[in-house]
């Protein structure tokens, strides 16, 4: 199973306004472990970003002049995420923007629903722990994950601690058996052996005299005239 864990920052906080995005961070997780792969890139979005969105992710436009447009990214973009299940913390808003993004590239492209299932870790948390806390300092802070470096908020190291979040949310990262040391054939049949091995009894021999067995074969030779007898049969 392939999975995206999914961040943006912006140039404020509503597309239908004129915002834009500016970064965009993607890991992969394959079969609930993270990979190498990653998509990460800053985007010029041909604007000026808001003071309340500068003082949150500290990306300036300066830094963005020469970056490349969002049309320009796209392409790679939705190849990386294609088909793959997306993870975002808060959804709405990330794919809000993503798809105004895409509609403002002028690329036949269609939602990003079309091309991927989503999560939500906010519903997530919200679900899982209600009443409390749940932004992405809460979630790291309650499942013991470092977040020491998010002095600012940044796409590619919000989704890095999202997707630690994530699987620790969800019973952690691959299986438990994983690292376990396989078992050596030799090894192997010395364990089944030990657990199968009866344990040594020394149980009493009972012998029968013979008025005993005197009575035992008047009873089958009674029981053969009131019909069949399969002991005197086998004997």
């Amino acid at each position: 199973m392939r999975q995206i864990v999914l961040d943006t920052e912006t140039t404020g906080l509503q597309p239908e306004e004129g915002h834009r995005i500016i970064e965009i961070g993607c890991i992969e997780l394959l079969d609930r472990k993270i990979t190498q792969a990653q998509f990460h890139q800053y985007i010029n979005p041909e604007r000026a970003i808001d003071e309340s969105a500068l003082a949150i992710h500290g990306i300036t436009n300066a830094f963005l002049k020469d970056k490349l447009l969002f049309a320009d990214i796209a392409p790679a973009f939705m190849e990386f995420i294609q088909g793959a299940e997306l993870i975002i913390h808060n959804a709405p808003f990330d794919i809000g923007f993503l798809n105004h993004e895409l509609s403002l590239a002028n690329q036949a492209w269609r939602p990003i629903t079309d091309y991927c299932r989503i999560i939500d870790t906010l519903v997530m948390a919200r679900q899982m722990h209600v009443g409390q806390r749940n932004s992405l300092d809460a979630l790291c802070k309650r499942y013991n994950i470092d977040s020491s470096r998010r002095e600012l908020h940044g796409a590619l190291l919000d989704a890095t601690l999202l997707a630690q979040v994530y699987l620790s949310m969800t019973g952690g990262q691959g299986s438990l058996f994983d690292e376990q040391k396989p078992i050596e054939p030799a090894e192997e049949k010395k364990q089944v052996h030990k657990m199968t091995r009866p344990r040594q009894r020394h149980l009493p021999v009972i012998v029968l005299s013979s008025e005993e067995i005197a009575v035992h074969e008047a009873k089958l030779n009674h029981m053969a005239e009131k019909g069949k007898c399969l002991w005197l049969e086998e004997s």
